[in-house]
């Protein structure tokens, strides 16, 4: 599979075959054609997928993007519209636009455009402008970390329940903290969940959530819809997915397709580039960029990855590793996680890139000061 550029009139003739195969040639020929940019994807050799794409004062509009209809539903689509997304965010640009067929809305949801406005009819058909706001504040957003075992509020080094150490008995007053020095997010997990393989500390997160106004991704424990459902009703705004994503894929997107994918936070444990579950006690076979680009084309918005090499150590992040992810996939909201030490580390992750970053141990340990987090 490659995506290139392509002539305009092997453009026009795939529109036309896909888009209005009852028009002739001439229907789908636009004036200002010769002013875009545009592209195609190659399957086996064959033109499969194309998509126009013109850039006006930093806004990039995209139109007639167009799959062969016997090649549909494989994934080339997303793919093409990937590469779209990940050009304009790389050129700067500010938002990227189009006019979509309202029953095709679906797979641009999925990238996170939104409908703006009202629907129209043209040629018989329902239209709605789907849009995307591409530039992001360059701050780098701080998730302070809060691990529950038994209602406490606890830390492990490296995943294990034996090395694990009490830092409060009460997570609200911890979560108050945080949300008192300006912190607007919290990273949640249930380790009896996780041992559990169910969620079972929802009572604390129905607690935070309801006394804070912190955005909180929960996790641990999540195999089941059920458990979905408990996590959402508690007052998560995510559902952290880590093994699930990994060990049972057809159910994972079962419930990126039934929540949306904008509700989960993917995360990735990661030891020398592979995926690694269980506990970190087993490595896959599965590479972190091919994982990532798998779930990337269900929709998945925001990934965390942890290199358990670091985790817990207070020996500094991953620096080289998230720098690779990132420049692959350079629309992804991608947050650091593990190793994080010194405020020289933040400095570190916000340099290369990062949208966030996880912190957990150097704030309990007072490696990182809450003063120093509201400065920063």
């Amino acid at each position: 599979m490659t995506i290139q550029p392509v002539p305009l009139n092997e453009v026009w003739a795939m529109r036309q075959a896909v888009m209005y195969p009852q028009e002739s040639i001439s229907f789908v020929q636009l004036e200002d054609d010769e002013a875009g940019l545009h592209w195609g994807l190659y399957a086996e050799g064959e033109l499969v997928s194309v998509i126009s794409v013109f850039d006006k004062n930093g806004s990039v509009q995209f139109r007639k993007f167009a799959t062969r209809t016997d090649r549909q539903g494989r994934g080339y689509g997303t793919a093409l519209l990937q590469h779209v997304m990940n050009w304009a965010l790389a050129k700067g640009k500010k938002n990227i636009w189009c006019n979509a067929r309202l029953s095709a809305t679906g797979i641009y949801k999925k990238f996170g455009m939104q409908a703006i406005g009202k629907a129209w009819q043209q040629h018989g058909l329902d239209f709605i402008k789907m849009e995307k706001q591409l530039l992001q504040s360059t701050n780098m957003q701080i998730i302070p970390a809060i691990d529950i075992i038994d209602g406490k509020c606890v830390r492990l080094t490296q995943g294990d329940y034996e090395q694990k150490k009490i830092y409060n008995e009460h997570p609200l007053e911890v979560a108050r903290e945080f949300e008192d020095a300006g912190l607007k997010r919290l990273h949640l997990v249930d380790l009896d969940g996780a041992k559990a393989g169910a969620v079972k500390n929802w009572k604390v997160l129905e607690t935070i959530a309801g006394k804070t106004s912190l955005v909180i991704d929960f996790g641990g424990g999540i195999k089941t819809e059920k458990d979905v459902n408990i996590v959402f009703n508690s007052g998560a705004a995510l559902a952290t997915i880590g093994s699930v994503a990994v060990k049972n894929e057809a159910e994972f997107v079962k419930w990126l397709l039934q929540f949306g994918a904008e509700k989960f936070l993917l995360g990735a444990d990661v030891k020398d580039e592979k995926i690694t579950v269980g506990g970190w006690l087993e490595t896959t076979d599965i590479s972190i960029y091919d994982f990532l680009q798998k779930y990337i084309d269900h929709g998945v918005q925001q990934v965390f990855c942890t290199d358990v090499s670091k985790d817990g150590l207070l020996a500094g992040p991953s620096i080289d590793l998230y720098k690779k992810i990132i420049e692959r996939f350079p629309s992804l909201h991608f947050i650091a996680s593990g190793g994080v030490s010194s405020m020289k580390d933040l400095e570190g992750l916000a340099n290369i890139g990062c949208k966030g970053a996880i912190v957990g141990k150097a704030i309990y340990e007072n490696r990182i000061t809450l003063e120093e987090l509201k400065r920063f």
